[in-house]
């Protein structure tokens, strides 16, 4: 679940409540798997734990009181929009709400637009390693959290932002203005290998693709969005590991496989595991400085 730090004491109070009506294995499986976006909650539950998720419902709006709507997840982020679909547990049913985050305000549709708040540490960790001047192509952006972050934190950027879904193009939109980042961050809406080629070849000193479905197919788009002298690529990968598997290395093996199959110099700077996404599945994260393009690009 996702919590600011100064909210540690109503995860507490949440959970003390949540263990009168659930078992240890329903609280467990239960507790971790909800987020909160603005005014909204969202829990992930399997259909047979429907009963117990209103009993959820009804605890966390008990806890939390600026949550006004509940909904379960009822299938998995599904398509090229990274939509999902709700039901409603509790509350008004209204999808759209605003969302506070290292400073930004941003609006969204839950029902229409991708959006998670378990990513707010990357969010302000990729602003912080951005520099004056910079021009940052963000290949997945959605309503704009990590361009506008950007935005906000090094003023002197340039960040273009691109998403292949209209509706989060008109929240990206809306966020620009809200967030006062006009001129700074500027929504493209398409496919962004397809932006890229038309638009955005050798433009960026800074590529972001927090996409992990589509980061590996996407890379060599990527590369060819960066100035001939090299930059940076920000990667986010799906990786199944067990046992002594380690899932940043099997990150770091197949894009390493990618680059050099394409003649890309480079070198991996950072890597790290973001979350856990289910059994032995993992988020992970690589910060690639890429030294040179080849010729081709």
């Amino acid at each position: 679940m996702f919590c600011r730090l100064e909210d540690t004491h109503l995860r507490r109070r949440l959970r003390e409540k949540l263990s009168t009506d659930l078992s240890s294995e329903e609280l467990s499986c239960i507790y971790n798997s909800f987020d909160i976006i603005g005014d909204i909650a969202i829990i992930k539950v399997s259909n047979e734990k429907v009963v117990n998720a209103e009993v959820v419902a009804k605890q966390i709006m008990a806890v939390h009181r600026s949550v006004k709507t509940i909904f379960a997840q009822a299938s998995p982020i599904v398509g090229d929009f990274r939509v999902r679909e709700l039901r409603l547990l509790a509350g008004s049913g209204e999808t759209c709400t605003k969302h506070r985050e290292s400073g930004c305000v941003f609006e969204v549709d839950v029902g229409k637009c991708y959006f998670s708040p378990r990513l707010s540490y990357e969010r302000s960790r990729i602003a912080g390693l951005v520099k004056s001047n910079e021009t940052v192509v963000n290949m997945f952006a959605g309503v704009g959290c990590f361009s506008i972050i950007i935005a906000k934190t090094v003023p002197e950027t340039k960040v273009f932002s691109i998403d292949v879904n209209p509706t989060a193009i008109e929240y990206m939109e809306r966020n620009v203005k809200l967030n006062r980042v006009y001129g700074k961050v500027t929504p493209l809406l398409g496919d962004s290998k397809d932006v890229i080629h038309a638009q955005l070849q050798h433009k960026a000193d800074r590529v972001l693709m927090p996409l992990p479905e589509k980061a590996l197919a996407y890379l060599p788009h990527a590369v060819s969005a960066l100035q001939p002298s090299g930059g940076w690529i920000h990667l986010y990968d799906f990786q199944h590991a067990k046992g002594n598997e380690d899932p940043v290395e099997k990150t770091k093996l197949i894009v390493a496989q990618k680059l050099s199959s394409i003649g890309v110099g480079y070198d991996f700077a950072f890597s790290r595991v973001v979350r856990s996404i289910g059994p032995n599945w993992y988020q992970t994260a690589l910060d690639i400085r890429v030294d040179f393009l080849p010729s081709k690009f």
